[in-house]
C-alpha cells in the first residue's frame, strides 16, 4: 500500500481465528475484516448440526465477531438472535464478549430434510425476525434493533438494520467453506460510511448513493467468496488487492478470537442457590441431583443438593 498505510504482514497460519479493523480515510469508512477457522470448528462440533445449520450458525458467528470487534469498551456484548415461531429454524442464537464466541441452533431435523441440501433463508426461517443487541460495559447501556429476515442471506438482513436502525450505509460480504477433512472456515467483511461525529464527518441522511460510498462499495463487491475463505491469503493482503489505489488504509493490530461458552460451575451454582431449597429438591432427579445443561456446549453440569448451605439464606424464589 502507498505510504501512510500500515501495513501488517500476517502468516498464513495466523490468518484464522482474527479480527483485522481498517478505515479509509479519504473516503470516510471504516471495516472489519473476520476469519474463523478452529474456532468455528469448535462451536459446531458440541452438536451434530447438519450442513445447511452449520453454514447458517457459521455465517452468524462470523457477523457476530465483524459487529462485536467493533466495541471499543472491554466487556461489552453483541447478541444476536434470529426467531421465528413456524421456521425450520426456531431459534439461531450468536454472541461476542471479549473475543470470545458462542453460537447455537435449535432446529426441526424432519423438516429440514424436506427442503432439499441447499435451503433460502426463507426456507429456514420463514416469516422471522433478526435481533441485534448492543450491551455496554461502561454504561450498562443496551441497544437493540430488530428486523425482518428478509433477502437471501443473514448478512442482507444485517445491511437492512444498519439502514434501518442505525442509519449507516453498510455492506456486509459473508461466505462460508467446508473442505473434507480440513474441518469449517466461515469469513465476512463489514464496510461502513462513517456516520455524524466520526473525524468531523457532515451527516449521510441515509445517502446510499453518495459518490464516496459508491466508490468503495464497488471496489468491496469485486471480493469473491473464495479469497474471503482462503486461510493461505492473509487478511491484510485483501486489503491490499481492494483498495490499494487509495491514498491512506489504515490497519489496525489483528484481534485473536477464541470459543468462549462462558458456562461456569460455580456461576450455575450460584444462580440455583438462590431458588428455595424446596424448589431446589423439585429440580433434582431421583439421585439427588440437579442436572443444567448448557445448550451452547451441550454439556450437563450435576450439581448434588447436599452441596448447597442448609444454613444460607434463600430469596423467595427466582433467579437472575
Amino acid at each position: 500500500m502507498r505510504a501512510g498505510c500500515r501495513s501488517i504482514m500476517l502468516t498464513p497460519a495466523a490468518t484464522l481465528d482474527q479480527a483485522v479493523g481498517f478505515t479509509i480515510t479519504q473516503r470516510h469508512a471504516r471495516g472489519r475484516l473476520v476469519r474463523l477457522g478452529p474456532v468455528l470448528d469448535a462451536v459446531l462440533a458440541a452438536h451434530a448440526y447438519p450442513p445447511a445449520i452449520e453454514r447458517t450458525l457459521a455465517s452468524a458467528l462470523v457477523l457476530a465477531a465483524l459487529l462485536g470487534s467493533t466495541l471499543k469498551e472491554e466487556g461489552g456484548q453483541l447478541t444476536l438472535q434470529a426467531q421465528t415461531d413456524n421456521g425450520v429454524i426456531s431459534l439461531l442464537v450468536a454472541d461476542y464478549k471479549n473475543g470470545d464466541l458462542r453460537g447455537y441452533a435449535k432446529f426441526d431435523a424432519d423438516r429440514l430434510a424436506e427442503l432439499g441440501p441447499d435451503p433460502s433463508l426463507f426456507g429456514l426461517f420463514g416469516k422471522g425476525f433478526l435481533a441485534i443487541t448492543f450491551d455496554l460495559a461502561e454504561t450498562g447501556e443496551r441497544y437493540q434493533g430488530i428486523v425482518p429476515l428478509e433477502g437471501e442471506s443473514l448478512a442482507d438482513a444485517a445491511e437492512h438494520y444498519f439502514f434501518q436502525s442505525e442509519q449507516i450505509p453498510s455492506l456486509i460480504r459473508i461466505a462460508t467453506r467446508h473442505d473434507a477433512g480440513e474441518g469449517c472456515i466461515a469469513a465476512g467483511l463489514l464496510l461502513q460510511h462513517l456516520p455524524e461525529g466520526e473525524v468531523g464527518r457532515e451527516r449521510l441522511h441515509v445517502r446510499h448513493d453518495h459518490p464516496e460510498w459508491e466508490h468503495v462499495q464497488v471496489l468491496a463487491d469485486t471480493l469473491r467468496p473464495d479469497e474471503l475463505t482462503d486461510p493461505a491469503l492473509p487478511l491484510t493482503d485483501i486489503l491490499w488487492r481492494l483498495f490499494h489505489e487509495e491514498e491512506e488504509v489504515r490497519v489496525s493490530e489483528s484481534a485473536p478470537l477464541a470459543k468462549g461458552c462462558r458456562c461456569d460451575l460455580a456461576h450455575i451454582r450460584d444462580v440455583i442457590g438462590r431458588f428455595p431449597a424446596e424448589e431446589r429438591a423439585e429440580m433434582a432427579g431421583d439421585d439427588g441431583v440437579i442436572g443444567v445443561d448448557c445448550a451452547f456446549c451441550s454439556r450437563i453440569f450435576p450439581l448434588a443438593l447436599d452441596s448447597f448451605d442448609a444454613d444460607a439464606p434463600t430469596p423467595a424464589s427466582g433467579a437472575n
